[in-house]
């Protein structure tokens, strides 16, 4: 499932958020649902070998905004897209958040003007779709010295589709206990992409916002819908929409 938030102010004031925003976006989504799924997603997850997934995403904050130091100030409304493919997680994280009168969210007092449940879209083949958070692969080296370095792969590198490929495959089988019958996915830049460079947590990650053109078997391709593509999708990256 998929779910469009807007947020507002009771008192139509501007909606201050740090500018490094992925983690109060995180937490505000693990506060309201169960403590039970919360406990599950952040303790286990869905698990493959070594790999735990939380099979869930969302976009960058949507809305007209200005920067002024540290801060991102947005004039309301504020959109946040939510996606996953465990639809417990959407519903009730829909459900509690038209519930509670006090939403908090990054130290201010917002309500939701509206939440949009998105229809399932049409998936072929052959899809174009735009980055709605950046999309991240990388890989843990080993430096000379005998420390672990992080690299991080751009859409012009030959492992950054293969990483994708390899990370969705992954995710699917921890998510249903099978593996997919499919060919291998391509992913290739459409136009410029754009580095997008967060920090979360003082972790410092680098992903690509922009336009691609994913090439796979359309379950597969429904299924990265979803849960997003590449690596740290529950910290707000991989999120994507088709579009014409």
């Amino acid at each position: 499932m998929r779910i469009d938030l807007e947020f507002g102010r009771d008192d139509e004031k501007e909606i201050v958020f740090p500018i490094q925003y992925n983690y109060y976006i995180q937490s505000f989504l693990y506060r309201h649902i169960s403590s039970e799924l919360g406990k599950f997603l952040h303790d286990r997850g869905f698990v493959l070998e070594k790999r735990k997934f939380k099979m869930f995403t969302f976009s960058r904050l949507q809305g007209k905004y200005r920067v002024m130091g540290d801060k991102i100030i947005f004039y309301p409304p504020v959109h946040l897209i939510i996606s996953s493919p465990l639809d417990r997680f959407i519903s009730e994280l829909g459900n509690t958040i038209l519930k509670d009168d006090n939403l908090q969210l990054a130290n201010n007092r917002v309500h939701i003007v509206s939440m949009k449940v998105y229809p399932e879209p049409e998936m072929t083949d052959n899809i174009k779709i735009r980055m709605l958070s950046p999309v991240v692969t990388y890989s843990t080296l080993m430096t000379p010295e005998g420390k672990k370095k992080t690299y991080y792969y751009s859409p012009y590198e030959e492992e950054f589709a293969e990483l994708i490929d390899k990370n969705l495959r992954k995710k699917y089988e921890a998510f249903y206990k099978k593996k997919p019958r499919a060919r291998k996915l391509k992913i290739t830049p459409a136009g410029k992409s754009k580095e997008k460079i967060v920090k979360y947590r003082g972790t410092i990650i680098k992903g690509w916002m922009g336009y691609f053109i994913l090439d796979g078997n359309r379950k597969l391709l429904k299924f990265a819908y979803y849960t997003g593509l590449g690596s740290k999708n529950s910290q707000g990256f991989g999120m994507f929409e088709v579009v014409e």
